[in-house]
């Protein structure tokens, strides 16, 4: 662990930084980027960038070319996106073909669809979520980041300097467990990651708890809308294997409340009843000890009765 912050009641009840990190050490913090994405495209509706969830993900890629005999990725909506309810044609994830791409929009879209239907809970944590990050670039008409640091980041004091990208696969495993960088990894064509690749503070993903504990409010202005917020936490989906609710790129029902989780043990945890926010910054580990166990047990019971 990097840091672990508890805010209770919007208050800073606990903050303490672990292995050489302090308040200012930013990491990658992998899936839970997605739950980021979730907020940016909240805004994105409510600022009228696009109309619905309803629509559907090709109405932003109309120079895409279609295979011959592919039907199902015509259904697909950005709602399908956000519960990860969509289909993909792999069985196994073609991180090479993925990653040594340059455009990883495009390879995300040619990998949509296929025999399965829409609807079956299927979670894509790399390929596939770069699709929202696509359309808000073509709805917005400006990059991911940068949206990001008006609407959202620079908002709530987060500060994300800029993009993030690979010469080769070294360059790559060492951001995973760099102390200290700040950006948003982005492919050849500057499109940022939608599923992982957001470097924060511990501060920072706790600020993005609050927020949504707070209905969307940060200092009287309201950033996201609460309907966004509410339809977010909402069990859309369910990843039947883990038993696990899905929102909108949130998981719901964790706890005693929600969570935005990463790989190697990042976490946003939020309890809205005991007004409790828990973050937990990592470093990368694969074999990573749960996190919302840890939180329930240990630090949830330190400060529930607290004022």
């Amino acid at each position: 662990m990097t840091g672990i912050i508890v805010l209770k009641g919007g208050s800073t009840a606990y903050e303490r930084y672990f292995n050489g990190c302090t308040a200012d050490t930013a990491i990658h913090v992998f899936s839970v980027t997605k739950s980021v994405v979730s907020a940016l495209i909240g805004i994105a509706v409510d600022k009228g960038f696009i109309k619905s969830t309803e629509q559907k993900v090709l109405e932003f890629f109309p120079d895409y070319t279609i295979k011959r005999g592919e039907k199902t990725i015509q259904g697909v909506s950005i709602k399908t996106m956000l519960t990860m309810t969509a289909p993909y044609k792999y069985k196994s994830a073609p991180y090479t073909r993925y990653f040594t791409s340059d455009n990883w929009v495009k390879i995300a879209l040619d990998l949509l669809g296929g025999k399965k239907p829409i609807g079956e809970f299927r979670y894509a944590p790399v390929i596939g979520p770069d699709i929202l990050s696509g359309i808000l670039v073509k709805a917005t008409g400006q990059s991911v980041l940068d949206f990001a640091k008006e609407h959202l980041f620079t908002p709530l004091g987060i500060a994300v300097a800029s993009n993030v990208t690979f010469a080769d696969k070294e360059e790559q495993l060492a951001f995973y467990k760099a102390k200290g960088i700040s950006g948003w990894v982005a492919d050849p064509k500057g499109i940022n990651t939608a599923g992982w690749g957001l470097t924060l503070t511990a501060m920072d993903m706790a600020k993005i708890g609050q927020l949504y504990l707070n209905g969307g409010k940060w200092n009287g202005w309201q950033i996201v809308s609460t309907e966004w917020i509410d339809e977010s936490l909402k069990e859309h989906s369910r990843w039947e294997t883990m038993n696990l609710p899905y929102g909108y790129l949130w998981w719901v029902g964790i706890g005693n409340g929600y969570a935005a989780m990463g790989d190697g043990g990042n976490v946003i945890y939020v309890n809205p009843n005991k007004e409790i926010v828990v973050s937990i910054a990592s470093l990368f580990k694969p074999t990573a000890k749960d996190r919302i166990e840890f939180i329930m047990e240990y630090i949830e019971p330190m400060f529930e009765n607290q004022t």
